[in-house]
């Protein structure tokens, strides 16, 4: 079969631009090692199946995928040189990069990848993006073949205009590319053998994770650019440091036992401006926090309770406080950061406390307890889980907290168990992937929230155009009817702040809000 799409028939096409580039030898002698403060322990090293945005962090440092997300979003290549698709889109041919190795030295080949992807495929893995790629959200991954040593052919049922996308999704590991040996003899996980620049060293459960320089990491060239383009490992050594503490956690930095305190809480940040020693960098992010409810509640379930919730919350004060003023109030699925943030997703429930008490009279609302749950892992999530029960206080609703250990909290979101709780979405570079982490049959998954026939379709829609005009009108229409539904009530989009030592070089947040230590050194 011919490809007839290349390069810049992709780009005339408003597909994704691709563009290959050879790898590069590791060109330094690794010194150092670089600390960064971690809030809690990662859940576990096995791509896109026991995570969380910390175990991301990490991960993403060992393990890579044939593409990634750039510093805008959009996807390029990584571990692949070149990707064709076929006139009628059901086909992408990978070519692969010579001279890449897995950190135990063996070479990179195309039979790697099928063997990585039949895993994910497997229902066995339990990996959280197989229904992105298995037909049940889109398109069927048919088959994936090696047709030669440094080509791969992903065979799809239908045209998937967001599968690259998804394969750099970061909830998905990135659809990292392990070799066969990460796993046991019985198919069982054991640990990760990747291709990135670093490779697990020492994980001390609830004390560090430690990841050492892989010597024989091959580059891309160019600048750093998100995920891809140019990872040089200046350090030896990177050491996540678990301090559970905020107090703690900046008492490490300013002592110098830390180089980095990521995530930096709102009340440290007129503290860190003030010190010679550190310097504050942030960006702003595609991060979304919102108040999930769940809508099969007895209480919940009344659409006119969730409106009554969502007038009576002022989200412009919750967001200056939440993240002292580093965010963006926002309403929408669509992060402010997004191009997609158009006109129509500024349109925002109005903070209306009569409005709300009519609506609690309407539904019948007698002031019975509802639960909302949240941690104290995350100040943003416990932060705006006080302010909603203040605010819905002053309009009848008698909200109590239930504070989780965060772990707790999120096997809670995944089986659906709870009736509102203070919650956070990890960056998505695309509004069909931030509607998707809540949108679809809750009979089928119980994380999600919203399952109305109207919604789903646009959604599908979404996902199967590559039309930017078309796909602004979905996400608008998405917008208004999820604001009539009242499925969750998003808030605002964080910043990504940072609490960085001088004695660093070369750190950038960016945003995704993951901190990425290749290109970053010691002065």
């Amino acid at each position: 079969m011919m490809f007839m799409r290349t390069l810049p028939t992709l780009l005339a096409a408003g597909l994704f631009g691709l563009a290959a580039a050879a790898p590069q030898a590791h060109a330094v002698s690794p010194r150092g090692t670089i600390t960064i403060a971690m809030n809690a322990d990662i859940r576990g090293t096995n791509p896109g199946v026991n995570r969380d945005a910390n175990t991301d962090t990490v991960t993403m440092h060992m393990m890579e995928g044939l593409v990634a997300y750039t510093e805008n979003g959009t996807p390029a290549p990584l571990l692949a040189d070149q990707v064709q698709v076929s006139p009628d889109g059901k086909t992408y041919s990978f070519t692969l990069r010579h001279g890449v190795r897995f950190h135990n030295g063996a070479p990179l080949r195309a039979a790697d990848v099928v063997w990585s992807w039949q895993r994910y495929l497997d229902p066995k893995t339990n990996w959280i993006c197989r229904p992105d790629f298995d037909g049940t959200n889109g398109a069927r991954i048919e088959s994936v073949r090696a047709a030669d040593p440094y080509t791969v052919v992903f065979q799809l049922d239908r045209a998937q205009p967001m599968l690259l996308t998804q394969m750099a999704a970061l909830n998905c590991g990135a659809s990292a590319i392990m070799h066969r040996d990460s796993v046991n003899p019985d198919g069982s996980w054991n640990a990760p053998i990747g291709t990135g620049p670093y490779m697990l060293h020492e994980w001390r459960r609830g004390a560090f994770i430690e990841l050492a320089a892989f010597k024989d990491y091959a580059s891309r060239s160019g600048a750093r650019d998100g995920y891809t383009g140019a990872k040089t490992a200046y350090a030896d050594k990177l050491r996540w440091l678990i301090i559970k503490d905020d107090a703690a956690r900046r008492a490490a930095l300013v002592k110098g036992q830390i180089d980095l305190l990521p995530s930096m809480a709102v009340h440290e940040l007129a503290s860190m401006k003030k010190l010679g020693t550190i310097t504050v960098k942030s960006a702003p992010t595609m991060q979304v926090n919102a108040l999930l409810i769940q809508g099969r509640d007895p209480v919940l379930a009344k659409p006119a309770v969730r409106r009554a919730l969502a007038h009576s919350l002022d989200v412009l004060g919750l967001a200056q406080v939440a993240t002292g003023g580093t965010g963006r109030a926002n309403a929408s699925m669509v992060p402010t950061a997004s191009a997609y943030y158009s006109a129509a997703q500024q349109q925002a429930p109005a903070f209306d406390l009569a409005r709300a008490r009519a609506l609690l009279a309407e539904a019948g609302y007698r002031g019975e307890p509802i639960k909302l749950v949240t941690n104290r892992r995350y100040a943003d999530m416990y932060d705006q889980a006080m302010m909603i029960q203040g605010m819905a206080r002053q309009a009848g609703i008698n909200i109590e907290l239930e504070v989780l250990e965060w772990a707790t909290q999120l096997d809670r979101y995944q089986s659906g168990n709870y009736q509102l709780m203070s919650f956070s979405y990890s960056a998505r570079v695309d509004p069909f992937m931030s509607y998707d982490s809540m949108l679809g049959d809750r009979n089928k998954s119980k994380r999600k929230l919203w399952s109305n026939p109207a919604a789903m379709a646009l959604l599908a829609q979404a996902g199967s155009s590559a039309d930017p005009a078309v796909r602004q009108a979905l996400f608008d229409q998405l917008h208004r009817l999820m604001l009539e539904d009242v499925p969750l009530i998003v808030l605002f989009n964080m910043a990504d702040v940072n609490a960085v030592s001088t004695t660093l070089d070369g750190f950038e947040p960016w945003p995704l809000s993951r901190e990425r230590l290749w290109g970053v050194r010691r002065r």
